[in-house]
């Protein structure tokens, strides 16, 4: 009867994605031109707070410098585009490359540092390659560049890229996850030290985690790059965007492939509803932040899971059972 319920359970939450992905899909065909915008901003903040959420939430290496990456895939998508004039498609490969090689490199110093101390020094480096990137003329300095490649794309395909970007990074964290590389991931967040004496290779899980967010990471910063046109050093590396990450995680639920999700409808919808009112929407996000940490530690996906045991994307693996021979 059990195995009954949770089949019926799991062909619901089967139908409700499908659902889900049929309407974002379709969403330029019924959709309003309000909705276009808006739900780009959705689904790149998705992307962005999936991959802090996979480093934070399920590794344990809260970084403060991941926006280091959305300015690299912003800044390899411009000047691919417009110093070479490349395809926009090989400005989101480059993005990816150039996360790749940088996230390589810094993380030879960087994962010999431990607790506040990473966090801090992931800081220092997104804010140091921002200063360093102003004083280029190559990048046109502190006065940034113009994308006019996107000039004259259809807000639909700047979407579509969008929505791609998302699922790829929703998709990448359920599979690592449901992996046995997720298991060594969970165990290395709760305690490294046991998870490195039951066989879990502390140094080359961090570094694969850390490379995998910090490509897809790029690659969504060339998406909102892509979105806006414009790119300069103080808005592609400030410290904006990761705070913007640490609260969709906390607000929608860390630790959970859901909670990002919801943090970036609520982030983008309190931003679009407080336009005219550029701040507060930041301020009202920090004070549902502090009393959700307070109340509910788990967010608004952990309340959920609680009251009702709804989870969509149980990572989760049961044991296999064991039958006895006849």
């Amino acid at each position: 009867m059990k195995t009954l319920l949770e089949n019926k359970t799991n062909t619901v939450k089967v139908g409700v994605v499908i659902i889900a992905l049929a309407l974002l899909v379709t969403l330029p065909n019924w959709g309003t031109r309000g909705m276009i915008p808006i739900f780009t901003l959705i689904m790149i903040y998705i992307a962005f707070g999936q991959m802090w959420n996979l480093l934070s939430g399920y590794t344990g290496l809260v970084s403060l410098g991941q926006h280091a990456f959305i300015g690299l895939g912003g800044y390899a998508l411009a000047v691919s585009s417009e110093r070479f004039g490349l395809p926009l498609y090989v400005g989101f490969i480059m993005a990816a490359i150039v996360s790749f090689l940088f996230a390589l490199i810094i993380s030879v110093p960087i994962f010999k540092i431990k607790g506040v101390y990473f966090t801090i020094c992931t800081w220092v480096v997104a804010h140091s390659l921002g200063l360093f990137l102003s004083t280029l003329a190559f990048v046109n300095y502190a006065i940034g560049i113009n994308i006019r490649a996107t000039f004259r794309l259809p807000t639909s395909t700047i979407y579509y890229v969008a929505l791609g970007v998302a699922i790829v990074s929703v998709l990448a964290v359920y599979l690592l996850l449901r992996s046995r590389f997720g298991l060594g991931l969970m165990a290395m967040r709760d305690d490294e030290d046991a998870a490195e004496a039951r066989g879990v290779a502390l140094y080359k899980t961090k570094l694969k985690c850390f490379l995998i967010s910090s490509v897809i990471m790029g690659v969504a910063g060339a998406a909102m790059f892509m979105n806006l046109g414009f790119i300069l050093p103080a808005s592609a590396f400030g410290i904006d965007w990761t705070i913007s990450m640490v609260i969709i995680v906390i607000v929608g639920g860390k630790g959970t492939i859901e909670g990002p999700i919801i943090g970036a409808v609520i982030l983008v919808m309190l931003r679009q509803w407080l336009f005219d009112f550029p701040g507060y929407s930041m301020l009202i996000l920090g004070a549902i932040a502090i009393i959700l940490i307070l109340v509910a530690p788990k967010g608004i996906m952990g309340l959920v899971h609680r009251f009702t045991g709804a989870e969509f994307f149980s990572v989760r693996r049961r044991p296999k059972r064991i039958t006895e021979p006849k």
